[in-house]
């Protein structure tokens, strides 16, 4: 369910696009955090606690997840699911424990690029801890993606309890299952083929992957930043499954909700609910971030986000106190 491409543009024009594939309504609203925030890993005791180097504006899940977002350096964040995904146990006296609700926030929280982030997380400081979704009976079982205005990209996972990292500029697409290793050689067979002989059309991830991967790269390079926006949102729609179609025996593949859209040269962050006339924008120039006198933020999107925005958006921005992120039990 979802997918996330980057498209490498023109003069650094690097845009990130995103489909969150879901079959309930999942209470998603935009937000935007100052910098100096303290925050909480909300895994007990020990808890992972860092302050926030970053502003960040960010599309939320239920009231108490991070599921995308951009932050005022132009680091791109990104959570889907992985059904494979197995985390390492966690101990109150082993490393920090991190909700997985908090994951993509502490990358946007934290870090300029890719590099940095990728640094830092091959380090493991933490321990990802997880639960079951609000409302279901499903572990939450998530990959991130992470991409920048440079144009570098990485996708971690945890395969079999470890932590696996897949970083390069040639990482520009992310969907679902299977891991990523195993959807990059996926796509090479429809890479042989090439993509203006046959693509594969079903919702399936690994279909999704190679449709977004060949017409990602098909895209020209765009002179009009506008105009590569609309492309890529045209590259996210293909790749995007209709409204109102589930897979009775594939429960991992459900119908889009919304797609956001990251600008990362112009500090423009897209959304786009499926149930909507029109995109809007959040001007990432228009907000405060500073830690002195930027407030917490909140654009509410309203059921099945549904509420109707035109255009740049920031000023319907409203102060809002912030939601708590999912305290979730030790796995």
């Amino acid at each position: 369910m979802c997918t996330r491409v980057v498209y490498l543009g023109k003069d650094d024009g690097i845009i990130t696009a995103r489909s969150m594939d879901w079959r309930y309504d999942i209470h998603s609203d935009i937000w935007t955090f100052p910098r100096g925030m303290a925050r909480n890993g909300e895994a007990g005791p020990n808890s992972l606690e860092w302050v926030s180097r970053f502003g960040s504006v960010t599309t939320s899940a239920y009231g108490v997840a991070t599921t995308d977002g951009v932050n005022e350096a132009g680091l791109c964040a990104n959570v889907l699911w992985l059904v494979e995904s197995a985390y390492p146990a966690f101990s109150s006296t082993a490393k920090p424990g991190l909700t997985i609700a908090a994951w993509a926030q502490y990358v946007l929280d934290m870090f300029a690029n890719v590099q940095e982030a990728v640094t830092a997380l091959e380090n493991d400081p933490f321990t990802i801890v997880t639960d079951k979704v609000p409302g279901q009976g499903r572990l939450a079982t998530l990959h991130l993606a992470i991409s920048d205005s440079s144009g570098d990209s990485a996708i971690v996972e945890y395969v079999d309890g470890k932590q696996v990292i897949h970083h390069g500029r040639d990482y520009q697409v992310m969907t679902n299952s299977p891991i990523f290793e195993q959807q990059l050689a996926l796509n090479t067979y429809w890479q042989q083929i090439g993509g203006t002989v046959m693509l594969p059309g079903t919702n399936r991830a690994s279909d999704r992957f190679a449709r977004a991967s060949f017409y990602v790269d098909a895209l020209p390079k765009f002179d009009d930043p506008d105009i590569a926006v609309a492309a890529v949102f045209s590259v996210i729609r293909n790749a995007s499954v209709p409204y109102g179609i589930t897979t009775p025996d594939e429960p991992n593949i459900s119908s889009t909700r919304w797609r956001t859209v990251c600008d990362h040269k112009r500090r423009r962050y897209f959304f786009e609910s499926v149930l909507t006339p029109n995109a809007f924008w959040i001007d990432l120039d228009k907000v405060d971030f500073s830690a002195e006198t930027g407030q917490v933020m909140t654009l509410a999107l309203g059921e099945n986000q549904r509420n109707v925005f035109a255009g740049e958006a920031s000023k319907e921005l409203k102060a809002a106190k912030p939601f708590t992120f999912l305290g979730l039990a030790p796995a």
